[in-house]
């Protein structure tokens, strides 16, 4: 899906989305490693690297694949460990406010 050439990038950025809500369902509980966190991060990359394909590289004149920097540059969203983190907050934040009972 992500690398079909006939879905407009906004709509695979926007299914992306969706799959990382799916990803991340009941995240707020999970007990985050290195490893865990680094395998987060490699579907991630893997998943913009496909949606957002190769660029053109006029000084080597070849084509090349985006780094991290140009792929977070590009995509206004949080990464997955971010919204992860964002979840377990907000968990804590219910919480924190639930009466003693």
């Amino acid at each position: 899906m992500f690398k079909n050439k006939n879905i407009s990038k906004k709509l695979k950025l926007i299914l992306k989305n969706t799959t990382d809500k799916t990803l991340t369902y009941t995240s707020e509980t999970w007990t985050l490693t290195k490893r865990g966190k680094k395998q987060l991060n490699i579907f991630e990359g893997k998943v913009f690297g496909r949606i957002l394909g190769s660029v053109y590289d006029n000084e080597k004149e070849n084509w090349r694949t985006l780094t991290n920097k140009e792929i977070y540059a590009n995509v206004k969203n949080p990464t997955i460990i971010e919204t992860v983190r964002l979840n377990r907050l907000r968990l804590f934040g219910h919480v924190q406010r639930m009466e003693e009972n």
